[in-house]
């Protein structure tokens, strides 16, 4: 059974995805079908952004990905023992 912080950790983790995805859903479906003077654009970054960023977070996420492939394959290398 998971603590309490784990709960908690995992709850927070939840509600920060739920907001991001709502955040960016709106960013890039509904924001493009308002006026450019509405008072909701200064809420987000300019529209290039929605296509910059999350190209950057796939990097980062392959990058790591690859990293910790490389790490686990580089230690389940054992040596032979020469006797």
């Amino acid at each position: 059974m998971a603590s309490g912080v784990d709960q908690t950790v995992g709850m927070g983790l939840v509600v920060f995805s739920l907001l991001l995805f709502t955040y960016y859903s709106v960013w890039v479906i509904v924001l493009p079908f308002v006026d450019s003077d509405h008072i909701l654009h200064q809420y987000f970054l300019p529209r290039e952004y929605s296509v910059i960023l999350p190209g950057v977070a796939a990097v980062v996420l392959l990058l790591c990905i690859g990293a910790f492939t490389a790490v686990i394959l580089s230690k389940s290398r054992k040596p032979k023992k020469v006797d």
